[in-house]
């Protein structure tokens, strides 16, 4: 199932900002980068359940959020993309 996860965390301070790198770091871990905040996951519910409970533990929830957006298995005729910034087969091999 594809899996849109966005986050705004504020970034006020130094713990903020070593916030804000942790979580970019984690989502990359599990997906591609789409926007600065968004990142799209193909990701079974296990591996879903895992990465939630991964960011819920890196952010702080009075000062950051987190969202997640399933948009299924048959999310290819649920996203659409106009511009630059092209993105590769979430399902494809992985070149290296």
């Amino acid at each position: 199932m594809l899996i849109l996860v966005t986050y705004d965390v504020s970034t006020t301070d130094a713990a903020g900002r070593r916030r804000l790198t942790q979580v970019a770091k984690k989502c990359v871990d599990y997906g591609q980068r789409v926007q600065n905040s968004v990142f799209e996951c193909v990701l079974d519910s296990t591996q879903f359940t895992k990465l939630k409970h991964e960011l819920e533990q890196l952010i702080d929830d009075k000062a950051d959020s987190l969202r997640f957006y399933n948009l299924g298995e048959k999310y290819k005729t649920k996203v659409e993309h106009i511009g630059i910034k092209t993105s590769f087969n979430l399902e494809g091999p992985l070149i290296l």
